[in-house]
């Protein structure tokens, strides 16, 4: 069974998504709907934390080659696997995702533990070729509990390093608007 699809396509129920311009998109059974944040604007945001990871593309060739399908379907959903498939840099992207979602997780101070899932971070670029980075489950709710509004994340790999750092933005305080 392939891993979540948390991208914009079909039904997404309540997972979340901020872009650039900080609309948030949210989705209801079987839509998804665009939600302007309260003043829209990046101007509003503060970087709150930050994250990086290098991730050794060898090692995760060497995971698929042990592991298969079990590997690559608990760590990257569907659409991550279909950005993948095919190209001939499979494994370097496949690992720039894997670090991207380490970024993640180390911005947020927890790594991975507890009832956190791989597929709860979601990587998929945007028509522009920009990684965006998609929520569910408990990365979701430690995101919200942190006021995180939106993930910045930056990926590049050669055939041994991938490397992503990520950015959280949350809404700056009152007394930094004045």
């Amino acid at each position: 069974m392939p891993g979540k699809n948390l991208s914009n396509e079909g039904p997404i129920n309540g997972n979340w998504m901020l872009d650039a311009r900080c609309s948030m998109l949210v989705a209801g059974e079987n839509r998804v709907s665009r939600i302007e944040c309260r003043e829209s604007s990046i101007e509003n945001m503060e970087i709150i934390a930050h994250g990086i990871d290098l991730v050794d593309c060898p090692r995760i060739e060497k995971m698929i080659k042990q592991h298969g399908e079990r590997f690559i379907n608990r760590v990257f959903t569907a659409a991550e696997q279909n950005y993948a498939e095919g190209k001939k840099d499979r494994i370097e992207k496949l690992a720039g995702r894997f670090a991207a979602k380490e970024a993640v997780l180390k911005l947020m101070g927890t790594g991975w533990r507890g009832k956190i899932a791989w597929t709860d971070i979601e990587i998929i670029n945007n028509s522009a070729g920009q990684p965006q980075v998609t929520l569910d489950g408990e990365v979701r709710k430690t995101a919200d509990k942190l006021g995180i509004k939106h993930i910045s994340v930056s990926i590049t790999h050669t055939a041994n390093f991938a490397i992503a750092s990520a950015v959280a933005l949350a809404e700056k305080s009152q007394e930094c608007l004045k």
